[in-house]
């Protein structure tokens, strides 16, 4: 009961200062803490960290370097304030997982790892997107493999790609802290953020970027493609 006690407050004063310090909205706020509820119940400590590294890490990387990202036409609006579809693109899909944990804890393990790898596609994107639109130097459409524009939806950078590939294993460190040190989980949750973010980006192109769908509905997808990536990998590797 302490344990549930504690949560709830942790994620009470994190919904109230990010709303205060203009880092989501009411809205966004509530879902978010509502979202760490769920995965609190789900997955204990693990499931409010990494959705906590998820928002700290996503947060300071939209945030690096706007003046250079708004003369460049790049920037978020709202200065990159959340609102609540922002929100559940990126962790409604571990939510889901929560809600599964719940009601089939046999399979704990497994959807945990799917959870992680959610975390990890949603983080390789943000820092691929906000990181790599900064420090890239080439820019090439992920479906032709041609030069690009900076910012458009679809396009990537190698050093865009790095940075993902660094948030996804900061992701893998810290689910480890919970797994213990597995060499497959670490390259499982890895190999499957990476391919969430890829797929994003590949949706971003062929889709996206024709208004056939929008970027929350990307996000949603980017993140349950990481999940099926992780549970394929988990059962056949």
């Amino acid at each position: 009961m302490l344990n549930y006690l504690l949560a709830s407050l942790l994620l009470t004063s994190g919904a109230i200062a990010s709303f205060l310090l203009r880092k989501l909205t009411a809205s966004a706020s509530i879902l978010g803490a509502s979202i760490g509820v769920l995965l609190f119940i789900g997955f204990g400590w693990m499931g409010i960290t990494l959705m906590a590294a998820f928002f700290v890490l996503g947060t300071l990387a939209t945030s690096w370097k706007r003046r250079s990202k708004e003369t460049l036409g790049i920037a978020e609006e709202d200065k990159g304030r959340r609102k609540c579809t922002q929100v559940f693109a990126n962790a409604g899909g571990s939510a889901i997982a929560a809600m599964l944990s719940i009601l089939y804890p046999d399979h704990n393990m497994l959807i945990s790892l799917m959870m992680c790898a959610g975390f990890s596609s949603a983080t390789a994107d943000t820092l691929s997107s906000e990181l790599g639109s900064v420090y890239g130097k080439r820019f090439y459409n992920i479906l032709s493999f041609k030069k690009d524009r900076r910012g458009l939806n679809g396009v990537i950078s190698l050093e865009g790609t790095l940075f993902g590939l660094a948030g996804s294993m900061l992701i893998a460190l810290i689910a480890l802290c919970w797994f213990g040190w597995k060499t497959n989980t670490f390259l499982i949750i890895i190999t499957a953020g990476t391919a969430g973010n890829l797929f994003d980006s590949f949706l971003g192109a062929a889709f996206e970027r024709k208004d056939l769908i929008k970027n929350d509905a990307v996000n949603f997808l980017n993140t349950a493609f990481a999940a099926a990536a992780a549970y394929i990998l988990y059962l056949f590797v």
